[in-house]
């Protein structure tokens, strides 16, 4: 009788888990179908329109594809379906980009906390700091090529020198906002400086956070392709598109944009994936431990 009850006891929540597997699943595809659609009626009238007009200075997205995929992604299945062409394109940029975007993100994150957490530092920086932000991104370029020479050193710098301010900023604004009274039941406890950073400044922070790290994704993806226009580039996407451009060939030119865009988005994506993940992971941990205290 008590394996029967025991096995009726979980057979509700091996449907349970499975319905909201299935719930889970479902409502991502509902709200993944809108979009679709949308993206589907945006191809087409792209296409249509630009099939009616024909001229050669706007291809249709069917020709940029095919374009595409036989310069970048028709290679052999052990390269991962990349072409020379690919390796010699889009991995060297999405390694400055990535190298840049972390050492932007690591830097504006520790500085942003020390800055934050300090009312008198902030209160002395947040001149300085506007006055960063504001300055354009590209003006500061030929100031690193003076300064580094054309190459990755100056291209790295000019990312990383623009990329931070974001994520600096909203970060340090970020840790003011931390919730006094925790502050104060911190000093209590008497936690060090570094358990009042992890457990406390850092979640509270998050949010902010993330809110600079998307700023300084889409910098770091626009001062990439800048970066790369310049002379001295031998490679890379802004490479391949000031080349295509000296060739007059338009529809390499149009698949380098459409692969821009394509990138951001994904590259954003991901980003919101990771932020959702880690701010959900801080909620749950936080109601649960509300239920405790309430019990």
């Amino acid at each position: 009788m008590s394996r029967v009850a025991a096995s009726e006891f979980r057979r509700p929540g091996g449907h349970g888990a499975a319905s909201r597997t299935a719930h889970l699943v479902g409502g991502a595809a509902r709200r993944a179908l809108p979009r679709l659609v949308v993206l589907v009626l945006a191809l087409g009238a792209w296409q249509l329109a630009a099939g009616a007009h024909g001229s050669v200075y706007f291809p249709t997205p069917a020709r940029i594809a095919r374009h595409a995929y036989d310069l970048w992604f028709s290679g052999p299945v052990g390269h991962v379906f990349l072409t020379p062409a690919a390796v010699d394109t889009i991995l060297p940029s999405l390694g400055r980009m990535s190298a840049g975007f972390v050492l932007a993100a690591v830097a504006g994150v520790g500085l942003g906390m020390l800055v934050g957490r300090s009312p008198r530092a902030y209160a002395l920086c947040d001149p300085v700091l506007q006055f960063a932000r504001a300055v354009p991104p590209p003006t500061l370029v030929p100031v690193f090529v003076v300064v580094f020479d054309f190459g990755t050193p100056m291209q790295l710098a000019s990312i990383v020198f623009s990329a931070v301010w974001p994520v600096l900023i909203n970060t340090a604004e970020g840790a003011r906002d931390t919730d006094p009274l925790r502050l104060d039941v911190a000093a209590v406890l008497r936690l060090t400086a570094v358990e009042r950073l992890w457990f406390l400044l850092l979640p509270s922070a998050l949010p902010r956070i993330f809110a600079g790290l998307r700023l300084s994704l889409s910098l770091c993806l626009i001062l990439m392709v800048f970066s790369e226009l310049l002379p001295g580039t031998a490679n890379g996407i802004g490479f391949a598109l000031t080349d295509a451009q000296s060739r007059s060939d338009l529809l390499t030119v149009w698949a380098v944009l459409v692969l821009l865009g394509a990138l951001g988005y994904l590259l954003n994506t991901g980003l919101l994936t990771v932020e959702k993940r880690l701010t959900g992971k801080r909620t749950r941990t936080h109601e649960g431990s509300r239920k405790g205290r309430t019990t």
